[in-house]
């Protein structure tokens, strides 16, 4: 029988690992959030708090849930807090390394019988299970972001992934209220298998001058009724994500047609990677944001 969840772990406290510990408290879930930085753990349950707090001025969940789901959520400073977890959800940076010496460090810590997921949006599934003790009980569960607000998961089976950890995955966002689809385990899945190279696109019609950012940015929101436009969105994202996704499809697919643009990277480079350093294809230092091309 597929394994019944109660309590989740969620290792990564930023935007991501914070919207994912939102949704669970609020679905009932009991939640412990851990991160590399305690100051960080902290700092993300008052980001919950506060995004609660906006759901609740508009209609969306009474101030009593909130209550409740903010209590449901405690920090979890160490890795040996999420030893009681039924499922441990990783939302670290999109580094392969990093993302698998989480889960060497992690594993001893854990009940035999608790599912691991990644919130991976690019990385092989297949992979990061096999460094794992349990492969059998490994899932991708790539939420979009912000996750309090995007409907949609992706569910990556790897190789080794069996029936009852699938079944566990698909109640489990079912529950949260989401709306699944199932990927298979290839290079950046779905969503970002598409929206990443026209991204990436709309930075090379940059590159050669076709465009500026406004102009590309008001074509794609005008023409195509894209509600925002895709170098906005890149920022929104965060540059270095993009890139790291971009050299994902580059490397595991082996098509010229992936090839991140030069800009993304010089940009990247710079430590301009959108809005949570201020600066990206806008500056976002002042009243509004400027285009810096």
């Amino acid at each position: 029988m597929p394994l019944e969840i109660k309590k989740v772990g969620v290792i990564g406290a930023g935007q991501m690992g914070n919207g994912i510990a939102h949704v669970c408290a609020l679905a009932g879930y009991d939640v412990a959030l851990n991160d590399i930085d305690p100051d960080r753990i902290r700092a993300g349950i008052a980001t919950i708090n506060g995004n609660m707090s906006r759901q609740v001025a508009k209609g969306l969940v009474t101030d009593e849930a909130r209550q409740v789901a903010i209590d449901r959520i405690a920090p979890a400073d160490t890795l040996e807090a999420l030893e009681s977890c039924d499922l441990v959800i990783e939302s670290a940076t999109e580094r392969e390394e990093l993302k698998r010496k989480i889960f060497t460090s992690l594993c001893p810590v854990l009940r035999p019988e608790t599912l691991l997921a990644s919130n991976t949006s690019s990385i092989s599934i297949t992979r990061l299970a096999a460094g794992t003790d349990r492969p059998e009980r490994f899932i991708g569960v790539h939420f979009m972001n912000p996750v309090p607000i995007m409907e949609l998961v992706e569910l990556v089976r790897g190789i080794a992934t069996d029936d009852d950890t699938f079944e566990a995955a698909k109640t489990f966002v079912s529950r949260l209220g989401k709306t699944y689809a199932v990927a298979e385990d290839f290079p950046a899945f779905i969503v970002n298998r598409i929206l990443l190279p026209m991204v990436n696109e709309a930075i090379y019609t940059l590159y050669e001058g076709v465009g500026s950012v406004e102009s590309i940015d008001k074509a794609m929101r005008l023409g195509a009724n894209h509600p925002m436009g895709p170098l906005q969105l890149a920022d929104f994202i965060g540059l270095d994500t993009c890139l790291a996704i971009m050299q994902v499809l580059h490397e595991g697919l082996a098509d010229s047609k992936y090839r991140p643009c030069p800009l993304l990277v010089k940009y990247v480079e710079a430590g301009w990677l959108g809005r949570k350093t201020k600066r990206g294809f806008y500056d976002y230092r002042g009243e509004k944001p400027v285009p810096t091309r």
